[in-house]
């Protein structure tokens, strides 16, 4: 199930034009005060800040998604204890992401974006459809496959190398999540995991 990440935060427009706003600002002022190298310098890292930001926010709205997917796994009443226990870890590390993410964010000068209400995870993410431990774990499978996907598409897209360290981290993490879910499935890794394709 692919969704756009434009559809968790409809007040992104609204962040980047606020953001872009601050960085003329800091960028008219150095101009007026005769200093056009300072005043390009300033409108560049302002805006490649602003486009690093929108890029953490999208991947901290799938981290919001993550967190109440293992949320509703766990409120399923579908899981055994030792693929509970799982799961809880999962969600904590995506708690971890969370944090490293909004912290990111803020020190970039943007709003980290809001969570959505458990409920509405539960209609977009469809979970009345699970009905066995073996169909949570193949859904949590395919988050963390998407969440792969994503973190290892969105590096080429940052302006700061540490942003893009950051990204390569996570999909680590949601790596060994998708691994250690198929095994918890009893199925082979894929002859060639191909990832970010």
């Amino acid at each position: 199930m692919t969704r756009s990440p434009d559809s968790f935060f409809p007040s992104r427009r609204q962040f980047l034009t606020r953001s872009a706003t601050t960085t003329l600002s800091a960028a008219a002022i150095a101009l007026l005060a005769g200093h056009p190298k300072l005043a390009a310098a300033a409108q560049g890292e302002g805006q490649n800040g602003a486009a690093d930001a929108g890029t953490l926010n999208t991947a901290l709205a799938l981290e919001h998604e993550g967190i109440n997917a293992y949320t509703l796994a766990a409120q399923s009443n579908l899981l055994k204890k030792p693929v509970l226990t799982l799961a809880i870890k999962f969600q904590d590390d995506h708690k971890a992401h969370r944090d490293r993410l909004i912290k990111v964010i803020r020190t970039l000068g943007a709003t980290p974006v809001k969570e959505k209400s458990l409920a509405e995870y539960a209609k977009d993410l469809e979970v009345d459809k699970l009905k066995s431990q073996t169909d949570v774990l193949n859904f949590a499978a395919g988050l963390e496959n998407e969440a792969v996907n994503a973190y290892l598409g969105i590096i080429p897209a940052f302006h700061d190398l540490q942003h893009s360290k950051l990204a390569g981290r996570l999909a680590v993490d949601e790596t060994e999540h998708y691994t250690l879910l198929l095994h918890a499935l009893g199925r082979p890794l894929p002859p060639a995991l191909s990832f970010g394709l």
